[in-house]
């Protein structure tokens, strides 16, 4: 079968110039997902491209992955990235991947041993945010979620992201090996603490010793991470196959701007990423919130009010200028206030982003970015929206976004027609649904203290803006609730 190892590509098709045979799996990564493959992976790339070394990556996979996995070995771990912009495409073939373990595939015992070996200095996750295993309500490790209750009862066993660190961390220190650092890369605030918290909480339980080792040796640096990563389509695959002449089931596309803001705290080294165009920066917060709350705010508001309008893509929703100027506005006039970064022209990012939504290269569905709301709602607009409260501020279109996802995880849209809702807590609001009419919806989505706290349901002003939002999308339909919303 012929694969992007065995085939003579393409001319234009960016290929690895340097020698894969001296990577090592210095980066142990969770997740191979689709934004790994198109953004640390890449990056990894571009530093071994410029400098050469030996940083490679071993990709873990836990109880699902292993078609992709048996995939990929197949193809030498090559895998491609398609950079579509509005002006044409650029292929590149990623090889900074050395290997690649699945529990399916091969065993448990075998991925953490991969952790355990002396090389490693850099454990890397993108397992979104229910992989973290950590309470919304307290941000600390959630003693309920069954998969941290298996690993108390069998530590050396572990199926949680937090246990295998923990029993790689137990194995090293018995071994008198150091420690490594651990990166999480997933899109959710102060990332490095939730996994700090994650690994720390699990240790504690364990044994005290072990986690004061790991709070004095192992680094938990921050991250902010940002590029627009449709999920792999059979259309995007086909153009995919194209443009190589060969099929590469591993592929995915994505946008051409790419960023990484990165604390720079390794106890262990790491790959020269500068050279690649990240930012090795003191403090990620204030980065991270810029993005959380303007493009990825944006983002949740155009998924969720341009699904029910009838919207399938990102880039459909800003053809309307009506939305376009919605998102507009969102960013400028009710996220950008709440912002604690400086130097930064938040004008020109707001319309750099906009620019981003509307590449007509990319088909990002509003249905995928919808997805997991539950987990995403509080860091992108219910945080803003508690600096508005506090300051007495105007917030209709924020509103008008937490009032979208209500009308969107209500399971119906506009034309009586299922909405596939995914997230974690889809079996509450489906109970809620069902025991509560349009007019009680949003006292009783309110009820989901995970999401809303205890604060936001006891503020009168809160509980008005959005039911007066909700009726306002029940009465008049998404289109014409964003038109007349933009008129307060």
């Amino acid at each position: 079968m012929k694969t992007i190892a065995s085939t003579a590509l393409p001319a234009h098709v960016q290929q690895p110039r340097y020698d894969r045979e001296q990577l090592r799996s210095r980066i142990v990564h969770f997740g191979f997902g689709a934004f790994h493959r198109a953004h640390q992976a890449l990056l990894t790339n571009r530093v071994l491209n410029a400098k050469g070394g030996d940083w490679g990556i071993c990709e873990i996979s836990l109880f699902s992955g292993d078609i992709l996995m048996g995939q990929l070995r197949a193809q030498d771990h090559l895998f491609t990235v398609l950079e579509k912009g509005a002006e044409g495409n650029q292929p590149i073939i990623i090889g900074a991947v050395k290997e690649c373990l699945n529990a399916k595939l091969d065993s448990l015992a075998a991925i953490i041993e991969k952790f355990c070996e002396p090389q490693v200095a850099i454990v890397s996750l993108t397992i979104t945010e229910k992989g973290y295993c950590i309470d919304p309500a307290t941000g600390k490790l959630d003693m309920r979620n069954s998969r941290i209750l298996h690993d108390l009862e069998h530590p050396s066993e572990p199926h949680s992201a937090p246990g295998i660190l923990v029993e790689a961390l137990h194995r090293r220190r018995e071994r008198g090996l150091p420690a490594f650092t651990v990166l999480s890369c997933d899109n959710i605030p102060d990332n490095g603490h939730v996994v700090k918290n994650a690994v720390l909480g699990m240790a504690g339980k364990r044994s005290a010793e072990l986690a004061a080792w790991i709070e004095a040796h192992v680094s938990f640096p921050g991250t902010m991470v940002d590029r627009i990563v449709p999920a792999a389509t059979d259309a995007s695959l086909a153009e995919i196959t194209q443009e190589l002449g060969v099929e590469d089931p591993c592929a995915i596309s994505c946008e051409p701007f790419i960023q990484w803001v990165v604390e720079d705290n390794f106890v262990a080294g790491r790959p020269e990423w500068e050279v690649a165009g990240v930012q090795m920066v003191e403090d990620v917060l204030p980065w991270e919130q810029m993005k959380l709350r303007m493009l990825n705010g944006s983002h949740s508001f155009l998924a969720y009010l341009g699904y029910l309008a009838g919207y399938a893509h990102i880039n459909e929703c800003m053809q309307d200028d009506s939305f376009r100027e919605a998102a507009r506005r969102l960013m400028l006039n009710e996220q950008a206030p709440t912002l604690r970064i400086t130097n930064v022209d938040l004008t020109a990012y707001a319309d750099s982003l906009l620019d981003r939504f509307a590449n007509p290269a990319l088909q990002h569905r509003t249905w995928q970015i919808a997805m997991d709301g539950s987990q995403k709602l509080p860091q992108r607009m219910l945080d803003g929206i508690r600096m508005h409260l506090e300051r007495n501020t105007a917030w209709p279109l924020l509103a008008l976004g937490v009032a979208g996802w209500m009308r969107y995880v209500s399971s119906t849209d506009e034309q009586g027609n299922a909405i596939d809702v995914r997230d974690p807590l889809s079996d509450k609001f489906q109970a809620i649904v069902a025991t509560s009419s349009d007019a009680e919806r949003v006292s009783a989505l309110l009820t989901l203290n995970e999401i809303f706290g205890d604060d936001l349901p006891q503020n009168p002003v809160f509980v008005e803006a959005i039911t007066s939002a909700y009726q306002r999308l029940v009465r008049l339909g998404a289109r014409q609730a964003v038109i007349e919303t933009l008129k307060i």
